[in-house]
């Protein structure tokens, strides 16, 4: 094959180029965007209820709940969406819808009158509906909006990893356009605080869901598929395409949805995903009624949780695709790096109890880290066991267990803070998830063999 000759980068071979690396970068600065959208309405939580005058944990919680309602509905089609557009337009079309919503949130207070019953937990009676009023319910359309808007993105993303870079750089290359998403958790309580105190907390939503849009220019500038890219070179397409190629089709839901792979990787994402929503939205929360954390020393802790979790998301991809570079099979290199990620996040089950406030952010760190580091193996999971054609769907349907599982968790957290008032039991569930879904994910794909697709 003529690829045979560029691959290897050694003395007398061709150099290979890395062009893809501009196009992760890219991916890199969308998921930062992203989730400081996302982040905003956690660190501004007493704000917010002091502004609208919450006394019901639980109308914080349905907000929650909207925006997973709307994300679980979005990943049914974001997936399948960016495999028939295409990912140049999929992706422009998910961040202009969700950096409008974001700059929505801005103008809830002018919500006065309108109200929307929202299904939620109680304590004692099980399931309960929780009516919002005014600001709530501006705060929970605009919620709604950016769910669907920030659907997109992870879809978009993985397949646009899978179509630019060889299966073993995969996995690096999910890490590091993963730690985005700590990055704009990193930023966001840097610079919310700051807006909020000096212009008010609707600025701070407005300015950040303002930074949608130079990312969307700076994208349809810049992406072209490979094949038909102006700046990427031939020896680099070469090495891009090295693998074995997989069958262009096209590949509905119902070929799909009976496979093992496919379930293993849904039940993964329905059973950890929501343990970093419960970071994202009730950290702030946590550590400002536990440890006395408000809004101009919140900063701090959340940095600190981030930068750690940064790393661990480069270094779960790397983990793994150092054992693939030993000799071991992708079974073993993606099993044994989860394995060790989902041991990292168990001693989170003690920083609720601890009371030393700083201890109490390195557990959370440290579970925060083992958490993307998981993340970036399971999404490569979906390239490992799937063709191209068929990643974008997938990382849809387990998307969507992931945002089902997500709007569990927030009724539940809501549930359990007004009954109890304490995160105990809810850092409880956190401790134990990703050993149980690494179980599920192991008898569900023994092998990790790849997905007999029809006509693939």
């Amino acid at each position: 094959m003529a690829s045979d000759t560029v691959i290897a980068t050694g003395e007398g071979k061709p150099r290979v180029g890395n062009y893809r690396w501009m196009i992760c970068v890219l991916l890199l600065f969308a998921a930062i965007i992203n989730y400081v959208d996302r982040q905003v309405i956690g660190i501004l939580k007493p704000t917010l209820v002091t502004a609208f005058g919450w006394s019901d944990e639980r109308i914080y919680s349905s907000i929650v709940f909207c925006f997973q309602l709307a994300y679980a509905i979005g990943f049914l089609f974001a997936g399948r969406f960016m495999d028939r557009i295409g990912v140049r337009r999929g992706f422009a079309i998910s961040v202009t819808l969700w950096s409008v919503a974001a700059m929505a949130h801005g103008l809830a207070s002018f919500v006065t009158t309108w109200t929307i019953p929202v299904l939620n937990l109680d304590a004692k009676a099980g399931f309960a509906v929780v009516v919002l009023t005014g600001g709530a319910v501006g705060l929970a359309l605009a919620r709604f909006a950016l769910g669907l808007g920030e659907a997109g993105a992870f879809p978009a993303s993985i397949k646009t990893v899978a179509d630019w870079f060889p299966k073993k750089e995969r996995a690096l290359a999910t890490g590091i356009f993963n730690s985005g998403t700590n990055v704009g958790a990193l930023v966001s309580p840097l610079v919310v605080p700051w807006i909020a105190l000096h212009w008010g907390w609707q600025w701070a939503f407005i300015l950040t869901g303002a930074l949608g849009f130079i990312w969307v220019a700076w994208w349809l500038m810049v992406y072209r598929p490979p094949d038909n890219h102006p700046r990427l070179k031939p020896s680099e397409l070469a090495y891009i395409r090295s693998d074995p190629p997989d069958p262009t089709v096209n590949i509905p839901w119902r070929t799909l949805l009976p496979h093992r792979q496919t379930w293993a990787f849904a039940v993964g994402k329905f059973m950890t995903d929501p343990i970093w929503w419960l970071y994202l939205f009730w950290i702030p929360d946590f550590l400002g009624k536990k440890h006395g954390f408000d809004l101009k020393n919140i900063g701090l802790p959340l940095v600190l949780i981030y930068i750690v979790a940064d790393v661990g998301s480069i270094g779960g991809g790397w983990l793994s695709g150092w054992f693939l570079k030993r000799g071991w099979s992708s079974n073993r290199a993606r099993k044994f790096a989860m394995l060790i990620c989902a041991l990292s996040v168990v001693p989170v089950i003690f920083a609720a109890n601890v009371a030393d406030k700083w201890l109490a952010v390195a557990l959370i760190s440290l579970a925060a880290a083992a958490h993307q580091g998981w993340s970036a193996n399971l999404y490569t999971l979906t390239s490992d066991m799937f063709p191209r054609k068929a990643v974008g769907s997938v990382v849809g349907i387990g998307g969507t267990a992931g945002a089902v599982g997500g709007m569990f968790i927030a009724m539940l957290v809501g549930a359990i803070l007004q009954a109890t008032g304490s995160y105990e039991s809810i850092f409880m569930i956190a401790g134990s998830a990703y050993l149980a879904a690494l179980l599920f994910i192991h008898l569900l794909v023994p092998r990790l063999e790849p997905a007999k697709i029809q006509g693939a």
